[in-house]
């Protein structure tokens, strides 16, 4: 019997409309390094098990262009039905059927608790049990589901290949259950492209028993693990791999044993296994891929990148992936391999770095400013903040607390309440001078996603040098670089509370550079004031772009009027772009990109960041889906892009799919807004959320940046406190100690 044709028809979602419409890899002209020199086989575990109940209807229904991998338990009855898991207690709801059915079995040679097929009849469990998410990092509003047989992965949906893996045959003869006997039925009547096991002993039962084209595959576990049926552990057994080509044509192995890891978690040297197994005329695979788990820091938190690392990475390539996300994989072999040489830059989008390259080093660093510029960032940027004697530098925040080492310094004690900055105590730029951070402090990598405990490049988290404005210039003097972008907040605060014109100070600063004299690299001036860059304006004719803070869905005519005033682009939030609710996309309208274009600015989006819960669900925890979803999104993208990870956005550019018009393929189609939410049933659908409001004029319109106040006295530590007088020549500064230390 054949398989359906018919992967598009149950759901009916705009979802399902994305991967249907085009699930065939992109060609590519060019030969793998794999065995047979064909694309490597993107297998789903479970179907898209990433997003929705491993092993459920709508997983299989979603990855119709990757081979459907399905885990055979068996029944009480010998009916075959698929699930992750032997104990199914977590994949499905059978405690809730059965609140008293756990039960201890021996698994492997070691006792396990919990609820097993073998004790539910086929009818009990696919009419009065259901599928749920296993793992809890996951959302939870596509359960429940039904259990799905066997049978119908085989023949129902749109699949280039099935592949049954069976774990557990010898726990099943301990019943009086032959799995042995099921599979060889199924392959009676269907079709089955590979069956895998790690068990030595049922490979070998099904050699000659199945159809030729039937690929066997032996399963490799944890290296220290002791394969039953040989009793050996499975490094062992790796050893001798020409054993293996006895009973099968492929191994399965965890992407470990290829590029393993140190146990802080970066890679080390890939091992020899993929040219061992292709030279004894095997195909390997390698499993446990899925973008929302904590891969190798090498990878920066880009799943796609490790994705490459096993199939294009110019020395090797595996012969296919187990993944729960099919749609990465899909997208690395068919638009993103083979771009090493590649010199076609699309334009679209304009990389900004945000910080430099903060995802790797932290912020505005020399060592962030450097990997942004190898990464290939077309403007680098430096936001703006003023030491206690005067000097501009580039750091993210002005509580040095966030992105320094001060809280363990000498100068922990020197904190002030600044209500003008936020009402909890701070040790602020301003508190210090360039040579106390330069030299008694280090930076600290920014963590935004620490609350999940997702932290960045550990071994490099107080690396690099501060840097100041001068330093910065003269750094991107030369590059690589389209443009840099200085950015200035709190300019009113500084003029009044510091008597630091930080304008003026820009302005000389790139003149003495020589940037005003210059149009190799554009100079962009970045704020969310209007006020400053009015005065900007004024002084100057560098690009002007106006970042808008709020959340909003469009900008009222007189609020884009009012802008065309004093700026050149709109700096816009990702939830202006795309509004969220729960962490997925809202079919609510916005067309603040579409008007603000129509005005003639480009727009840009702020931040993105490659850590897959900063993302909403409809991005499948890959920062590329996400950085495709603004630049093609259909009812105008962005023209570029404001990134913690300017690499990701970079090679987002080199991508062989990025002009193919009607023949983009389905995984490259972008994020339709509200896909998943029409795909929930009822009461699981996320509550909805009032509709974003506009850009007004009175959110843009301000008063005039007050005079520098000569004899502003800056908010006091604990010791001091500071004047600070600023003029476009000159900097005076003056301490006064406080009465407490005179006497």
């Amino acid at each position: 019997m054949g398989r359906g044709s018919h992967g598009c028809s149950v759901l009916g979602s705009s979802l399902l409309l994305l991967f249907c419409l085009g699930s065939a890899a992109a060609q590519k002209a060019s030969t793998w390094k794999t065995l047979s020199g064909d694309s490597p086989l993107v297998i789903a575990k479970g179907g898209f098990s990433g997003l929705f109940p491993d092993s459920s209807e709508f997983a299989y229904r979603s990855a119709p262009g990757a081979a459907l991998w399905c885990d055979v338990q068996l029944t009480k009855d010998g009916a075959g039905i698929c699930l992750p898991t032997i104990n199914i207690d977590n994949c499905t709801t059978i405690s809730n059927f059965d609140p008293k059915g756990m039960k201890t079995y021996n698994v492997n040679g070691a006792p396990l608790k919990g609820w097993f097929p073998v004790d539910y009849n086929s009818t009990e469990l696919l009419q009065q049990v259901f599928l749920k998410q296993s793992i809890l990092s996951r959302t939870v509003r596509f359960d429940p589901l039904p259990i799905v047989p066997v049978e119908d992965v085989l023949s129902k949906y749109k699949t280039p290949a099935v592949w049954l893996n069976v774990q557990h045959d010898s726990f099943y003869s301990q019943f009086k259950l032959s799995m042995r006997s099921y599979i060889l039925s199924v392959s009676k009547q269907f079709v089955v492209d590979y069956i895998s096991s790690p068990e030595v002993n049922f490979l070998n039962s099904l050699l000659g028993r199945v159809n030729k084209k039937t690929k066997l595959v032996f399963r490799f576990l944890d290296e220290q693990t002791i394969e039953p049926s040989a009793n050996q552990t499975y490094g062992s057994i790796l050893k001798n791999l020409t054993f293996i080509k006895t009973f099968a044509s492929g191994i399965l192995v965890p992407k470990q044993y290829i590029l393993p890891v140190t146990k802080d978690n970066y890679l080390q040297p890939h091992t020899s296994v993929v040219d061992d197994a292709h030279k004894a005329g095997l195909e390997i695979y390698a499993a446990d891929f899925a973008n929302d788990f904590l891969i190798s820091y090498n990878y920066s938190y880009d799943p796609l990148a490790e994705y490459l690392s096993f199939i294009d990475n110019g020395a090797f390539s595996v012969d296919g992936v187990l993944t729960d996300f099919p749609i990465t994989p899909s997208e690395a072999i068919g638009c993103f391999s083979n771009l090493n040489d590649s010199k076609t830059d699309h334009a679209k989008p304009l990389v900004i770095s945000h910080n430099g390259a903060s995802g790797d080093y932290p912020d505005c660093t020399d060592l962030a400013y450097q990997k942004a510029v190898a990464d290939g960032a077309d403007v680098i940027d430096c936001p703006v903040q003023v030491t206690k004697d005067g000097i501009p530098i580039c750091m993210s925040s002005i509580d040095l607390g966030d992105v320094t080492t001060v809280a363990t310094s000498q100068f922990a004690s020197q904190t002030t309440v600044v209500n003008d900055i936020k009402a909890t105590p701070g040790v602020y730029s301003f508190n210090l001078t360039w040579e106390d951070i330069s030299k008694n402090l280090k930076p600290k990598i920014s963590n935004p996603m620490s609350k999940y405990q997702l932290y960045r490049n550990p071994r490099n988290r107080n690396a690099g040098n501060f840097m100041r404005l001068s330093d910065f210039l003269d750094f991107t003097k030369g590059k690589d670089l389209s443009g840099v972008m200085i950015s200035i907040e709190r300019a009113a605060f500084m003029a009044q509370k510091l008597g630091f014109g930080v304008v003026d100070a820009v302005i000389k600063a790139l003149d003495d550079s020589g940037y005003s004299k210059q149009t190799t690299q554009k100079v962009m001036i970045q704020s969310t004031n209007s006020s400053v860059l009015v005065k900007f304006k004024q002084q100057t004719k560098y690009n002007l772009v106006y970042m808008i803070e709020e959340d909003v869905r469009d900008a009222a005519p007189s609020s884009i009027a009012d802008i065309k005033k004093f700026a050149d682009a709109v700096s816009v939030n990702t939830m202006s772009v795309y509004p969220a609710t729960d962490n997925f996309l809202t079919n609510q309208t916005t067309s603040l990109v579409q008007s603000l274009q129509s005005a003639g600015f480009p727009v840009y989006v702020y931040v993105l960041m490659n850590e897959f819960v900063s993302q909403p669900y409809d991005f499948f925890s890959d920062a590329t889906q996400q950085i495709n979803a603004y630049v093609k999104r259909p009812d105008g993208g962005v023209d570029g892009v404001i990134t913690d990870f300017p690499a990701t956005a970079h090679r987002y550019k080199l991508n062989s799919c990025m002009n193919m018009g009607n023949n983009t393929p389905g995984f490259m189609i972008p994020a339709q807004p509200g896909g998943l939410i029409e795909s929930m049933v009822g009461a699981a659908q996320p509550p909805s959320t009032a509709p974003l409001p506009p850009l007004t004029e009175s959110d843009v319109t301000e008063s005039p940046l007050p005079d520098v106040n000569n004899n502003a006295k800056a908010p006091a530590s604990s010791h001091a406190a500071i004047r600070v007088r600023t003029d476009v020549s000159a900097v005076l500064v003056t301490l006064m100690l406080c009465t407490s230390l005179m006497i």
